[in-house]
């Protein structure tokens, strides 16, 4: 295939090339994409969204649609690659893939490759572990707390690690390999211990202990109005939600969208699709909001080979520190829409390492970190692992500076295994949106049963309606306790006829989807939701009458049907 669009996908680009990037494809497919901005970034940068629909089977608005956002958090560049690649797939693909033609046919995707713009330039060009949005510079006297602050001491393009000797410390030099820290032992004493702290200085350092204190701004996922809590409980909340503009700028466009029926997050890293519940346990969700999770979530695994987990249950060291104000709690606990956080990458599975834990690499046995750090050092080169070197620290005196660029190695993979990363993601992506709600006018018949005193036919209207998707009109169990699910509405247009008996507007209720018939069990066999309804109406018409219905679902699209008149 040659792409309208060429672009390469073993690299990041910085925001120049990434609105050049965008612009193209909006140029090159004028009947299936459109470029918008859905606000603007503390420093004045557009945040850019791409709207994914066959144009001419009708309006974004009026289908079910599918939304993925990405670099939320500024050191997170797969995330940005990975939501340009389901962007330029789609396009690209749209008239020889059948199913990416079916999804733009029938549905809409809209796309946010970078919510951040401002912390992701900064994370590209400066080598800071942790930018924030922009509203503080790293680094810089209104960003700094008190304790230690991240900087560059060696001027060697890295912030990496500091090694600093102390009898009390907890770490120690691997005697396998001298570029690897272990942990001491609980029992341990009679050598020669460590300290590792971010490279960085200490301007309040008081010679007994120092404190790392975090940037001041920066977790933008931590500021949607679910479970939110003040910045001095949860850090990155901001003033409020959505107090800071990216946050707003996100929270505005998905509220103006209540079509959306499901959702992808991207993030880095650790190789697993998270589900919710952010601050609960699986016990506490509905039974079959858990189970649709579960089953989708192993459509995602058998795609991308990442497992599904409970972010609560097992992405969560400390269960009495839950994450509070995240997108993910928003989407599901407020609104009712299945949505999944992915943590791309993941380089232990990459250096074939057993996986112990999805949030902490530390700590771990020699021969463990030997092997990653080969595979860093053989994958990612001096980008990734920065040898030990001697510096005499102002406030620590003699110390090392070396280890792992985390940037480049923790969050995000090296360039020739990245296009793997991005396909497989966005091939889950594209059979989550596969599952949505799809409304339809099954039937639909006018059988004359009469003639009026004045001549005019007498008909009765009979529709069936109903639910061909996976998902429910309702998407799940949470929206109907939110009370935030709307029903299915059918209304009948009529020209030279008038309506007898029957409700001009009607509701149809909740529909069931396929997922629907496999939850309620019983010795007396299976039972489910209706997935489909009659409506029925009584018309008095004149010659040449016409009769058409408009079948309205939020999240299941608008669908519109002719009456056939049966004479």
């Amino acid at each position: 295939m040659n792409p309208r669009v060429p672009i390469a996908h073993n690299r990041f680009y910085n925001y120049e090339e990434l609105t050049a990037l965008l612009q193209q494809l909006a140029a090159a497919f004028p009947e299936t994409a459109t470029l918008s901005s859905i606000g603007k970034t503390f420093l004045g940068r557009e945040i850019w969204l791409m709207t994914i629909t066959n144009k001419a089977t009708g309006s974004d608005l009026e289908k079910p649609a599918y939304y993925i956002d990405a670099h939320i958090h500024a050191e997170e560049h797969t995330t940005s690659a990975t939501a340009l690649y389901a962007a330029s797939y789609l396009l690209e693909k749209f008239g020889t893939d059948e199913k990416v033609t079916m999804l733009m046919n029938e549905q809409a995707f809209y796309i946010l490759p970078r919510l951040n713009p401002d912390g992701a330039e900064f994370s590209l060009s400066h080598p800071f572990r942790w930018c924030g949005n922009g509203r503080f510079v790293p680094g810089s006297e209104d960003e700094r707390g008190h304790g230690l602050y991240q900087t560059d001491l060696n001027d060697d393009g890295y912030i990496v690690q500091m090694r600093v000797p102390d009898a009390a410390g907890e770490w120690k030099i691997s005697e396998l390999d001298s570029r690897v820290m272990v942990q001491r032992a609980p029992g341990e004493f009679g050598g020669k211990y460590y300290r590792l702290y971010p490279e960085g200085l200490i301007p309040d350092y008081d010679g007994v202990e120092l404190e790392i204190e975090p940037t001041r701004d920066g977790n933008l996922n931590r500021q949607f109005p679910a479970n939110w809590a003040q910045e001095t409980e949860q850090y990155g909340a901001g003033l409020y939600p959505g107090s800071e503009p990216e946050s707003k700028a996100m929270i505005d466009f998905i509220l103006a969208h209540p079509n959306i029926c499901g959702m992808n997050s991207f993030h880095t890293h650790g190789g697993v699709h998270l589900r919710p519940s952010t601050t609960k346990y699986d016990s506490e969700m509905s039974p079959r909001d858990l189970t649709l999770f579960k089953d989708l979530g192993a459509v995602g695994t058998s795609i991308t080979g990442y497992p599904t987990i409970s972010t609560y249950e097992g992405f969560t060291p400390d269960k009495t520190k839950a994450r509070r104000g995240s997108l993910k709690d928003w989407m599901f606990e407020e609104t009712g829409v299945p949505i999944f956080a992915t943590e791309l990458w993941d380089i232990e599975k990459a250096a074939g390492i057993e996986k112990v834990a999805f949030y902490n690499l530390r700590p771990r046995d020699d021969q463990t970190l030997i092997k990653m750090v080969q595979w860093v050092w053989e994958n990612h080169g001096e980008k990734g692992w920065r040898e030990w070197t001697p510096f005499k620290h102002p406030q620590l005196g003699e110390v090392e500076i070396g280890g792992l660029a985390e940037i480049w190695v923790l969050r995000n993979p090296p360039g020739h295994l990245l296009e793997e990363i991005c396909h497989t993601n966005t091939l889950f992506c594209l059979e989550h949106a596969a599952a949505s709600p799809r409304i339809r006018v099954r039937s639909s018949i006018a059988e004359k049963i009469g003639t009026s005193p004045d001549g005019r036919g007498l008909y009765k209207i009979r529709a069936v309606i109903g639910n061909d998707g996976y998902l429910p009109s309702h998407l799940t169990d949470r929206a109907i306790e939110k009370k935030v699910a709307e029903t299915v509405k059918v209304e009948l247009h009529l020209e030279n006829a008038e309506l007898l008996m029957g409700d001009g507007l009607a509701d149809v209720g909740h529909l069931a989807g396929r997922n629907g018939r496999k939850y309620q069990w019983s010795p007396w066999g299976e039972k489910w939701g209706r997935t489909a309804r009659p409506v029925e109406w009584l018309v008095k018409a004149g010659e040449g009458a016409k009769m058409n219905l408009v079948v309205s679902s939020q999240k299941g699209g608008v669908q519109k049907a002719e009456v056939d008149l049966n004479d």
